[in-house]
């Protein structure tokens, strides 16, 4: 008999043993109970302390620790990774006693694959949706096979990292997915070689039992597998700053105690460095033509066992994670053993180290996740938190590329839509959960509870709402919409207006505005224009004749205009329609303006008031949080000055609007802050009119085209950041607004079922957000929009700016005036504009 299987026929005897006592009743010694007392409250255990778990039978006090340790870490969510898998090379200078991945090479055959077969793989899983492309290979196969080494030399490589490194940069550049490379032992120098053509890196340490490495051990004659080389490279990688994954092999003739010291190997790496992202908690399967291909798989039990152990040594400071193909119909066992994550899912590729077990299908294990009480969410390659720290975990030229890949919690984003894109929506999926007992949900419901009787939420209830997915995402929404239906009814409302935006030359240099002309912004689109007080009045009057109500004026801050110039437009406007509602002046406007002419806010607006201004819109607001304004638009207004400024119109008895840009370098928790500040400011003041949510349209403004920002906000961000705001804001602002201009017919309707009860307005020559990529036109007629309401089953109201009655007359112009230029909406009157304003671009 081999000495391979004498070994595990040993283990295979122990096996036996640990499943009897895995399924007697047992009770678990007090030193033992206190410590996983100790581990839920947060203490982990020592090293010492650890050991004791060895000698834990009780397997259902264990997993309901490490789920409590989860729960608290990570909440509802586990994630997964779509990818694709691609095989650089089969060769492999170790002989694992498990491997059948590893094969000899063959007389005329290649031993790399070739660039074009590369890029082939990669494209074929861009298509699948796939993010993430995970290389796999031997170890430093050259060093073993002279056919390797000759191989590399005739492409020009000197080594086997050499070649990764470039066909890594490959797939980044023509495919866009985000390489994850798993090559064996890497050394320093390879390490910061490879880090800018790579997300995250990995590495396996499987066991820290040195005799495992003996004659007829699992790792014999592998001379990369001694554990103390190993740990030594994934230090390494720590030292580099690289997202990292590890883990440990379950059942290759290893014991618990060996298992235990592995993980805190592991531990201690982590602490020092932080960067392993995941450890993977993997069991053996035995292979036909392997030497232990007659060796005992673990116990199921024992998988458990140890999943639990990791999450309870290593908290929820990384990621646990199991194959799920390694374990079929077992998933909500795992999750219940404190499993957090799936790892990589291919639509494309099998596995190739286990090719004997398929990939469960995403929807069977996203249906396995919400019997469990969880949410299935895809990520990226790199988890979420080290995202969230990209300056420190990625390199330049990978973050880049990550930024248009994530959604605003560093998640993937879902599908191909972004605000003004015409793509066919995708709505949040829903599996019901078999249970609604976890912590998340009861302080959801807890949540929604509080804000159904109006009550002011926390911060960090808000972040939770916006984090809502799958059946939660559905429950925001219907409680949004709960409170829409008790403040409006079933009306809609809307607006015929007519936008003036009268210049783009502007002072200041936002990092997400692709509208201004100025110094530094002179290659963007578009020529600079600045229309004079004629055909701002021209442009009034002509919105007047065509049934418009209100006329919407607002500009970049030239260099040459003062306060003065704003009363002048004011007093233009009025002359030329004196009863068309002036809803103008964003509160940069107003700042500049007033400071100009050395006059305080209040006297500035109160002069606008008496020269005929009505409204201002609540624009220039971006996010409410310095930290992020810092970053997108370092010289324009503080939070506290915007602030200041509307609640001064409110006192001067001047209404306005307030909106929201998201969906660019912000997070959740800025949104949550923004609400919270608009909802405290209409306490003190209730000035505010409606609310207005404006998804970024990244396509054309220099943020994105650098590389700096998200490409916009996905549906699910979209559309939740209607309903958060109807429930953040409730009673005190009635009224949400819609844009139709970002989010298209279809996404309208999402919204109108999640709190949303306002249309906006038919624009009249709505530029900005088409020239920043928005393909849904540029006006709306009164029909359309009406339409479109009734197709929700919901009833259409045309209103006035205030949300007051709109006359006989003005409703008749209106319908008049589209009903016989019946294609305005699709082609506005371009003898009305100049190219320079056809061409601009400005997110507001």
């Amino acid at each position: 008999m081999a000495p391979a299987e004498n070994l595990f026929r040993a283990f295979r005897r122990s096996s036996r043993s640990i499943r009897t006592i895995m399924h007697s009743p047992s009770s678990i010694p007090d030193d033992l109970s206190a410590l996983l007392e100790r581990a839920r409250a947060g203490t982990p255990p020592t090293e010492a302390e650890a050991q004791l778990l060895a000698e834990c039978n009780d397997l259902q006090a264990l997993m309901a620790t490490a789920a409590a340790i989860r729960d608290m870490a990570f909440g509802d969510r586990i994630t997964y990774s779509r990818k694709v898998f691609i095989p650089l090379t089969r060769l492999c200078r170790d002989s694992c006693g498990y491997c059948t991945f590893s094969q000899q090479p063959k007389l005329g055959e290649k031993v790399f694959l070739d660039p074009e077969e590369v890029i082939a793989i990669a494209e074929a899983g861009r298509r699948a949706g796939c993010k993430e492309a995970l290389f796999t290979l031997g170890d430093q196969p050259e060093a073993r096979y002279p056919a390797a080494r000759e191989e590399l030399a005739a492409r020009g490589y000197a080594s086997t990292l050499d070649y990764l490194g470039a066909m890594a940069a490959l797939v980044l550049e023509r495919t866009g997915l985000l390489p994850h490379l798993n090559p064996g032992i890497m050394p320093r120098n390879a390490l910061q070689t490879l880090r800018p053509h790579a997300v995250s890196m990995g590495l396996m340490l499987e066991s820290t039992a040195e005799r495992l490495g003996r004659r007829g051990g699992p790792h014999a004659g592998c001379p990369d597998k001694h554990p103390a080389m190993r740990l030594a490279a994934i230090a390494a990688a720590g030292e580099a700053a690289i997202p990292f994954t590890s883990g440990i092999l379950v059942g290759i003739g290893e014991t618990r105690a060996e298992r235990i010291d592995a993980l805190l190997a592991l531990r201690a790496l982590h602490e020092r460095y932080g960067h392993l992202q995941e450890l993977i908690i993997q069991n053996f399967r035995a292979k036909p033509g392997t030497a232990m291909a007659h060796a005992a798989e673990p116990p199921f039990e024992e998988h458990l066992w140890t999943v639990a152990v990791a999450r309870i040594l290593l908290r929820g400071t990384t990621s646990i994670q199991a194959p799920p193909n390694l374990s079929a119909g077992a998933h909500t066992r795992l999750i219940e053993a404190g499993l957090d994550d799936w790892g990589g899912v291919s639509p494309v590729t099998c596995d190739h180290v286990n090719p004997e077990a398929p990939w469960p299908q995403l929807d069977v294990l996203a249906q396995s996740c919400a019997a469990a009480g969880k949410v299935l969410v895809e990520r990226l390659a790199t988890h979420p938190r080290y995202l969230d720290a990209a300056d420190r975990w990625l390199a330049p030229e990978i973050r880049k590329r990550v930024l248009s890949l994530m959604d605003a919690a560093c998640h993937a984003r879902p599908d191909d839509w972004s605000p003004g894109s015409a793509a066919v929506l995708r709505p949040e999926p829903q599996h019901v959960r078999g249970h609604a007992g976890t912590p998340a949900r009861r302080a959801l419901i807890r949540t929604l509870d509080g804000l159904l009787a109006g009550r002011e939420p926390t911060e960090a209830e808000v972040v939770a709402l916006f984090d809502a997915r799958d059946e939660d995402f559905w429950l925001v929404c219907r409680a949004a919409d709960m409170l829409r239906r008790e403040a409006n009814g079933e009306v809609v409302g809307y607006v015929v207006n007519r936008n003036i935006t009268y210049t783009n030359l502007c002072i200041y240099q936002c990092r997400f505005c692709a509208f201004s002309k100025g110094k530094f912004s002179a290659n963007l689109r578009g020529q600079p224009y600045d229309f004079d007080l004629a055909e701002i009045a021209r442009r009034a009057a002509e919105g007047w004749a065509r049934g418009a109500t209100e006329v919407c004026i607002q500009g970049g801050i030239h260099p040459s205009y003062n306060g003065q110039h704003y009363l002048d437009i004011v007093a233009a406007v009025k002359a030329a329609a004196p009863d068309i509602h002036i809803h103008a002046f964003s509160p940069l406007e107003i700042q500049q303006g007033a400071a100009s002419l050395g006059m305080d806010i209040r006297a500035f607006l109160t002069e606008l008031r008496q020269a005929g201004l009505g409204t201002l819109p609540g624009t220039a607001a971006e996010i409410l949080d310095d930290e992020v304004r810092r970053l997108i638009c370092p010289d324009k207004l503080s939070t506290e000055q915007w602030l200041n400024v509307v609640e001064t119109a409110h006192a001067v008895g001047l209404p306005t609007t307030a909106t929201i840009m998201f969906g660019h370098v912000e997070r959740p928790v800025h949104w949550a802050r923004h609400l919270l500040h608009l909802r405290r400011l209409q306490m003190r003041t209730g000035g505010l009119t409606e609310f207005i949510p404006l998804p970024f349209i990244a396509e054309q403004t220099p943020l994105f085209l650098k590389g700096r920002s998200r490409a916009g906000a996905t549906l699910r961000e979209s559309v939740l950041m209607h309903a958060v705001a109807r429930l953040v804001l409730h009673p005190l602002v009635r009224n949400i607004q819609a844009s139709w201009v970002k989010m298209g017919r279809q996404g309208i309707e999402l919204c109108l079922a999640a709190g949303v009860n306002d249309f906006g307005g038919t624009l009249m020559d709505e530029s900005i957000s088409r020239a920043a990529g928005a393909e849904h036109g540029q006006e709306m007629s009164p029909a359309e929009i009406e339409s479109a309401i009734r197709a929700c089953g919901r009833t259409p109201r045309q209103r006035t700016t205030l949300y007051g009655d709109v006359t006989a007359e003005r409703r008749a112009r209106a319908n008049t005036h589209y009903r016989n230029h019946p294609g305005c909406a699709q082609v506005p009157e371009v003898a009305s504009r100049t190219e320079g304003e056809q061409d601009a671009c400005v997110l507001p």
